[in-house]
């Protein structure tokens, strides 16, 4: 059975302090033994990853610093654990180009098997050995943020995440500096109503007590923390496709859009791609004080688009233009016979009919979204210096 984590990426990320004041050895294997049995109930439930590829730095006592060659290891020993028909690529490994001369020699063998397999995609972070950069490479292709320990790097991971409207999970080991990376983090969501910034779940628990629940206290287990995180995670609201499109009950047009997204759009993107279909029209409770705010802050933060522009609406072209240019991945619809406006007319769509069956009209849809899944944005990024 498909469940909430099947298909999602998970980035775990953080560090162990190298002062040992700051984080002692038993709570730093604590720790360790928390990413072990997390990764290891994640390949059970058909999630993926995001896992950075770098080198192996050490403690004085031996204890490695940061978990991602712990989390490669723990996925591929668990390989034989995942369900029937969980998606590939596993992982995605983040890397530049200096790392493959950076992987650890106790771990050649692991990377040149498991990481030339179907199972491992790689994506570069081109020749940016800064850790801003990759952060943000590895950001792209996450959906879920999970972060323990670690520093500067974490917030700016966390803010990263949270700017895509990804949600961030901060387990507070105490194995780095107070104030800083991830206890800041469980700081800043226990003031106010700041957790809800965080993540948002379909059940009743609220933010700011799941955030208590999952706090690695000294008389729980690492397992039964993974367990915690594990229902948060599975507890989590799905990810946000956001509908643009005509809401004006009294257009001639109204009927045949609202047909299209409620025996179409909607059933296929939450029934198969475990989206939920955001449509913001003012029935919804308030959590801004203008309709427009809220429609360009969820907007703003939605992992896909779908742009329909039957009856040419000036503010679903508003709109659509807002996602192009924030390189959303966007989707766009009409129905058949729409008149395209210049401007959009080169950009494929999707144009829908108002004849043939039901599946007949999803498995159209469907092939759309396969087909442009991996679309470039339409404008790639160009830095000064590449």
């Amino acid at each position: 059975m498909r469940t909430p984590v099947f298909g999602r990426r998970i980035h775990i990320a953080g560090s162990v302090s190298d002062n040992a004041e700051h984080a002692s050895l038993e709570e730093a294997q604590r720790a360790r033994k928390f990413v072990e049995c997390l990764v290891k109930d994640l390949m059970k439930k058909g999630a993926t990853f995001v896992i950075p590829v770098d080198a192996e730095k050490l403690r004085a006592d031996d204890t490695p610093i940061c978990f991602d060659w712990l989390v490669w290891q723990t996925v591929k020993n668990n390989m034989h654990l995942r369900p029937n028909g969980a998606p590939t690529p596993v992982a995605i490994a983040v890397k530049h180009h200096k790392n493959e001369d950076q992987i650890p020699e106790q771990f050649h063998d692991l990377w040149d098997d498991f990481g030339s397999s179907d199972a491992v995609r790689t994506e570069s972070a081109a020749h940016w050995n800064m850790n801003s950069k990759r952060m943000e490479a590895q950001a792209k292709h996450g959906d879920i943020l999970i972060t323990v320990g670690g520093g500067e790097g974490i917030l700016f991971l966390a803010n990263a995440y949270h700017d895509q409207g990804k949600p961030v999970i901060p387990v507070d080991f105490k194995i780095s500096v107070l104030g800083s990376g991830t206890h800041r983090l469980v700081e800043y969501g226990q003031t106010g109503s700041n957790a809800d910034r965080f993540f948002k779940t379909t059940d009743e628990i609220t933010s700011l007590t799941w955030l208590e629940r999952i706090t690695p206290i000294s008389r729980k287990e690492p397992e039964k923390i993974a367990e915690r995180v594990f229902e948060l995670l599975a507890a989590l609201v799905a990810p946000v496709a956001f509908a643009v499109r005509l809401l004006n009950s009294k257009s001639p047009d109204y009927d045949d859009v609202q047909t299209f997204f409620d025996t179409v759009v909607q059933p296929v993107l939450e029934g198969e791609y475990g989206y939920s279909l955001v449509v913001i029209d003012g029935i919804q409770a308030v959590e801004h004080s203008r309709i427009d705010e809220a429609i360009f802050t969820r907007l703003h933060r939605s992992r896909l688009v779908i742009a329909d522009i039957t009856g040419v609406r000036p503010n679903c072209f508003i709109e659509l233009g807002y996602a192009l240019g924030r390189n959303l991945h966007t989707v766009v619809t009409a129905r058949e016979s729409t008149e395209t406006p210049f401007d959009v007319m080169s950009y494929a769509a999707h144009h829908w009919k108002k004849l043939g069956t039901v599946e007949e009209r999803r498995r159209e849809f469907r092939m759309h979204l396969e087909s442009v899944k991996s679309r470039p944005p339409l404008v790639a990024e160009e830095p000064l210096i590449p």
